[in-house]
């Protein structure tokens, strides 16, 4: 053991290093009310100032993230802000984080925030006059295999066309840049020049400082005790030093949000569980690093170095994380924590391996820091689904820093306008409901999710706890067959079927960017779907009925949804329900049952946010009712050709298209049972039908189909085939290709509006004037033209789309084509700008005439581009295949 760690023993516990205990500039006696330096006003315990009676939006929490809350409502103009600590402004996690500011982020919309939060802390110093300690010394991402610097590769393209300044640079230049890292391990490393390093607790300082200036309240050693709420919507704060009515409330509580929402009155669901983080603090070195010393990430090494007055600041993510606070509240516990040198001897010893020259070093301490993580490790943002103006910025999966600023803009223009400025699906807190709330769940997942912030996942990577927590009612049946399986929203779904005599464990452990290990199990089940009959469980749908005495429930699908619904009773409409700016907030099939009833269908994370917006717009009429029905029908998905002759052996009904159109719904009995909602259509352009079955039906029906399917080679499938089947037939998926600012215009679903008919739907006005401006960028389909299959690195979604040279967009999702024996991606592109940098509409003809590569980790491949309909594709193939037949028939 090194001589450092065998001093600091010795240490006196709760030393807390000088960097991380900034001087205020001021002093906070007992209970106060905190005001900028100029205007400050302390008081003994004896002088309380009085909480407000009333304020316009309380905000729980004065660390980072609620202090860039606050500071980002003033901005835009709000009046009448307090914001609430329990404790010590900033006292919890912000006191003790790192400092690293990266914007290595492993999804887009966390890369954007954290470039914000860059630029924000580099101009506060001069808006507030407090230092923040921000130093740009850029950061080393390393690579210790291939399959890590190909995922390196792939996430610098996409920061690229965020116009993030990185690069990959191999070896001898991480030694140029940084001297103590030790290279003979690694094959190469992502280089980010602009990434820094800051005092956060000065951050925090300088960002209450400016909100002070604006007026914000800020008001210390103040705890929320519960949210009043009545009728769904937020009323007033109560605390243990009086009651704050208000309009709106942010839960910005760090460790504590979870237990801040389970006191309100109605409870609401923040799902996150803490975690002890440690890293080590040195001595200045021998030769001291200086302050703009690269900041080391080295993932496969699980650890993270960067300088700290004159020595170095390193800690990691372990294989084995200690979660905290299960079993509630305790703000003494942070201040409390103990370090563990056992615990943390895996990542010290990956420090000493990276950098084998700090052996001799001296540390001044082992810091225990508790983080918050979310069952997904992305963070918790937006307005909650049960109760109106009840706001939560939270989890931030130890990236408060680095997401903060961004975070705090985005939730205060939700906040101000109705929606944020960017796409944020994938941290709203909408993604998750009760379900996720168990205690025994999150403690059970973020012991998985911590590891995993440093661990290479490839894509369609899986979550392995909390398992097997919603299901179909034919889970142990399908897994008996070889059923692979995949989780969504907590439900789990077959990703495909295991042949007998293949081997499982291999396949379950296939983790590559290449040709996967599962790729002709998947074309065996696509081949069935395009020439006899598959069955896939598609259970996980949400399903949603809503039901009127009179026309109140077509008139409320009328104002939200863009199709008509007035439609004769058992047809089926796709639409989009818009908002409005004509962006999607769902996409989904809606049957009409009965005059006055409709079955909507939704995708499986789906199920809360549509629910919340469906009731977001219902009027109060107890004559108009939603139910959530998802759990009370099993759905399975029959795909092929042959599926009408299943069907129609089952039923005694003829199934042909004469009798059974398409976008069809009857109630029929399947074998022996009845009530069953069978529907002409497969979400994958395939023929055949959806079975809607009573769940005490479906194992029945299921082993019914089964059955007399084997005369027509009925086989199990997953959804890795209907993945490739929807993706080559041009369909679009919410959350993956549609999101809340795609409009119908831009992806070639204009038929799909009711613009022909005098009826008003949310989203409308929008419509009409891109319809009439034109729009600046369209959905297209590109075919990969020289891609080896075999060989090359495969595309999955995010990849950079190239035209005539110039960046135009980027892929959204993609899949193996079968039929055309292509890759096939989807995605957006949009023209350059126009001489005075306004966007310029986008025509058929500039998608045409140019000549697209889509770049895969930095290799860019030719590919052909295709707009809505695209029949003459498949024409195409047929005919190149019967060439290629009738040449092989010739040459023998």
């Amino acid at each position: 053991m090194c001589s450092c760690v065998r001093s600091s023993r010795a240490m006196a516990p709760g030393l807390l290093p000088r960097l991380l205990l900034p001087q205020m500039g001021f002093r906070l006696a007992g209970r106060g009310l905190w005001t900028s330096p100029q205007c400050l006003a302390v008081s003994g315990d004896s002088q309380l100032p009085p909480v407000p009676g009333q304020a316009r939006v309380v905000i729980c929490g004065g660390g980072i993230v609620g202090t860039s809350v606050a500071y980002h409502l003033a901005k835009l103009g709000w009046t009448d802000i307090v914001l609430l600590e329990q404790g010590r402004l900033g006292a919890g996690t912000t006191r003790l984080c790192a400092g690293i500011l990266s914007m290595a982020k492993p999804i887009s919309i966390e890369s954007q925030m954290a470039n914000y939060s860059s630029s924000l802390y580099q101009q506060l110093e001069e808006e507030t006059g407090v230092k923040t300690g921000y130093v740009k010394t850029g950061s080393l991402c390393l690579a210790q295999n291939q399959d890590r610097f190909i995922s390196l590769k792939r996430l610098a393209t996409r920061l690229k066309v965020l116009g993030i300044n990185c690069n990959i640079i191999k070896p001898k230049e991480i030694a140029k840049l940084h001297p103590l890292v030790n290279i003979h391990d690694l094959v190469g490393a992502l280089h980010l020049p602009d990434d820094a390093v800051v005092s956060s607790p000065d951050v925090n300082h300088a960002l209450a400082v400016a909100a002070a200036r604006q007026g914000v309240q800020i008001l210390d050693r103040t705890a929320v005790q519960q949210v009043v709420v009545e009728k769904g919507h937020v009323m007033a704060v109560e605390t243990d030093r009086g009651s704050i009515e208000c309009e709106y409330f942010v839960n910005c509580a760090g460790q504590w949000a979870y237990e801040l929402g389970q006191a309100s009155e109605v409870k609401v669901s923040v799902p996150l569980h803490g975690c002890e983080h440690f890293y080590l603090l040195t001595k200045p070195l021998q030769e001291p690093l200086a302050p703009n010393t690269p900041v080391i990430i080295d993932m496969d090494g699980r650890m993270y170095a960067r300088p700290w007055q004159g020595g170095l600041l390193s800690g990691g993510f372990e294989k084995n994380p200690k979660p905290i606070f299960t079993e509630g509240r305790n703000q003494l516990e942070i201040q409390n924590m103990q370090e563990d040198w056992d615990h943390f001897e895996p990542m010290l010893s990956a420090l000493l391996r990276r950098m084998p020259h700090i052996e001799t070093a001296e540390i001044h301490q082992l810091v225990n820091c508790p983080e918050s993580f979310t069952p997904d490790m992305r963070c918790l943002m937006g307005e909650t689904p049960g109760v109106s103006g009840y706001y939560v910025l939270a989890g931030m999966n130890s990236s408060g820093l680095a997401f903060a600023g961004g975070a705090g803009k985005y939730l205060a223009e939700w906040m101000t306008y109705g929606y944020p400025s960017a796409n944020v699906w994938p941290l709203d807190i909408k993604r998750f409901g009760n379900l996720q709330s168990s205690r025994t769940f999150l403690r059970h997942r973020v012991m998985e999710v911590m590891p995993l912030l440093y661990e290479l996942k490839v894509p369609r990577w899986d979550f392995q706890t909390g398992r097997q927590l919603r299901t179909s009612p034919l889970y142990d049946r399908l897994d008996t067959q070889g059923a692979r399986w995949m989780e969504k929203h907590g439900f789990e779904r077959p990703k495909y079927f295991v042949p007998p005599g293949k081997d499982l464990l291999s396949l379950d452990q296939s983790k590559t960017f290449y040709k996967p290990d599962w790729f002709d199990i998947v074309g065996a089940e696509v081949k069935c779907c395009k020439e006899a009959v598959c069955v896939i469980d598609m259970s996980s749908f949400t399903k949603f009925e809503l039901t009127s005495t009179g026309d109140q429930a077509l008139e409320l699908l009328q104002y939200l949804c863009a199709n008509d619904l007035d439609v004769p009773v058992g047809h089926i409409v796709h639409t989009g329900m818009l908002n409005e700016r004509g962006g999607y907030e769902n996409d989904c099939s809606v049957v009409r049952l009965s005059k006055n009833s409709f079955f909507i269908i939704s995708p499986t994370d789906q199920q809360v946010h549509c629910w919340s917006w469906i009731k977001k717009h219902m009027p109060n009429d107890p004559h108009l009712h939603l139910e959530d029905v998802s759990w009370k029908y099993t759905a399975l998905n029959l795909i092929g050709p042959r599926a009408m002759d299943v069907l129609a052996e089952l039923s005694y009904v003829s199934m042909t298209p004469e009798h059974f159109p398409s976008m069809f719904c009857k109630e029929m009995s399947v074998g022996y049972a009845n009530g069953i909602r069978v529907m002409s259509m497969t979400h994958t352009g395939e023929p055949g039908f959806m079975l809607y079955i009573p769940i005490e039906y479906a194992l029945h029906v299921y082993n019914e189909v089964m059955s007399v399917g084997q005369k027509y080679g009925i086989r199990n499938s997953g959804y890795y085939a209907l993945r490739s089947l929807r993706i080559e037939k041009f369909f679009a998926f919410w959350g993956q290709d549609l999101d809340t600012f795609t409009t119908p215009l831009e992806c070639g679903r204009e038929f799909r509006v009711k613009f022909d008919k005098d009826t008003n739907f949310l989203g409308r006005e929008a419509l009409l004037q891109q319809r009439q401006e034109g729009v600046f960028r369209r959905f297209v389909m590109l075919v990969l033209e020289d891609h080896d299959t075999e060989l090359d690195l495969w595309p999955w979604w995010g990849e950079p789309v190239y035209r005539s040279g110039q960046l135009a967009g980027t892929t959204t999702s993609s899949a193996y084509s079968y039929t055309l024996e292509r890759h096939v991606c989807l995605g957006f592109v949009s023209p350059p700008p126009g001489p005075e940098g306004l966007p310029t509409p986008i025509t058929p003809d500039f998608i045409n005439r140019g000549d697209y590569e889509v770049n895969i980790a930095g290799q860019r491949y030719p590919a052909k581009a295709k707009l809505y309909p695209f029949s003459s594709l498949f024409t195409q193939q047929k005919r190149r295949k019967e060439d290629m037949e009738l040449s092989n028939l010739q040459g023998k």
